[in-house]
């Protein structure tokens, strides 16, 4: 028994000396997400508006423009980072991402119908009507996918957000041709950016991103015993309803929250969870923090690549993560390199 121990005791070690290493890479990407931009800022220029504030105009640059959008970069990241490995542990597949329980398309059908109807005008009173929208839409689909004896079960759960989605789609199309106005508006939201959403977008939403983080690390435990099939988990002590339940609110609440704050963006939570169990293996508990901190590099290196690409002009991050992510996640799937859940 103690060589076992000891080598868990070592892999324990590796693994967290991992997670301290890509914490170092986003204390740097927050770095250089807060320098380089269409006018390039020294990085202790960027340090001292942070620490050592002179007044300076490169300081109120890095202090009014692009620390507000790193700071949503950071939370954003995480948040989806951690809906996509609760997502792909809940429904047992590896290509399921946040999106496939309708969050995103419960969001974008509010945000038209607030546009289009209620006359909706700045990203803050999107953030209301975007979350409304997510969350009802969660609940919906976890009610479709508890009908029959079996209850929700993982297969169940991704039929009735791939029915809801599509009934969803279809309507905000319909909403978009009713009101051509409405187009220009929605669009902009619609692609995801972290650009114009000021500090007080961030404010009203990190309390619900903080919930569901909590909720999300507790279940690193739960999630391993299901892992081996419903009656092995029981047998462990999980509680399968209970544990599904506490993953779709914590699911509704991280990526509710994110898609509100900066609209839709794709492949991160799909991605990230991918390198998380790559780097970890298939333990939840090791999973899920590697994921909150994998992904806000991700989507903050993506912002910053946005910004240099075409300057003076920029590309907005949700463009910039399906460019960089499709192509590198069909490389991985034909590759036979995606970790097995």
């Amino acid at each position: 028994m103690a060589p076992q121990k000891t080598v868990r005791r070592r892999s324990a070690a590796a693994r967290a000396g991992g997670l301290a290493v890509c914490a170092t890479v986003l204390a740097l990407t927050v770095l250089l997400s807060l320098a380089v931009g269409t006018k390039s800022i020294p990085l202790h220029t960027a340090f001292d508006a942070l620490f050592h504030f002179t007044g300076g105009q490169d300081q109120l640059v890095v202090l009014h423009e692009r620390l507000p959008r790193t700071e949503l970069g950071l939370v954003v990241g995480a948040a989806l980072g951690l809906a996509g490995a609760l997502m792909q542990a809940l429904t047992r597949n590896p290509l399921a991402d946040p999106g496939l329980l309708g969050v995103n398309s419960g969001a974008s059908a509010a945000i038209a119908v607030g546009i289009g109807f209620i006359g909706l005008r700045s990203p803050l009173g999107y953030v209301w009507f975007a979350f409304a929208g997510a969350a009802t839409v969660s609940v919906l689909v976890y009610l479709l996918g508890s009908i029959g004896r079996s209850g929700a079960t993982p297969v169940r759960l991704a039929l009735a957000g791939t029915a809801v989605t599509a009934a969803l789609t279809a309507f905000t199309s319909a909403v978009l041709l009713l009101r051509p106005a409405t187009f220009d508006q929605f669009r902009y939201w619609n692609v995801g950016s972290v650009v114009g959403r000021g500090t007080d977008v961030l404010i009203q939403l990190l309390p619900f991103i903080a919930v569901g983080a909590v909720l999300a690390l507790a279940l690193g435990r739960p999630l391993n015993a299901l892992a081996l099939g419903e009656e092995a988990g029981r047998a462990l002590g999980a509680h399968p309803t209970r544990t599904r339940l506490v993953a779709m609110a914590a699911i509704t609440l991280l990526c509710g929250a994110a898609t509100a704050a900066v609209g839709p963006i794709g492949f991160i939570g799909l991605a990230v969870p991918h390198l998380a169990r790559f780097l970890t293996g298939p333990d939840q508990r090791w999973v899920l923090p590697f994921s909150a901190l994998l992904a806000p590099i991700l989507l903050i290196g993506a912002d910053v690549l946005g910004r240099v690409v075409t300057r003076p002009n920029e590309i907005e991050v949700g463009l910039v993560t399906a460019f960089l992510g499709a192509p590198a996640f069909i490389a991985l799937a034909r590759g036979g390199r995606v970790a097995r859940l």
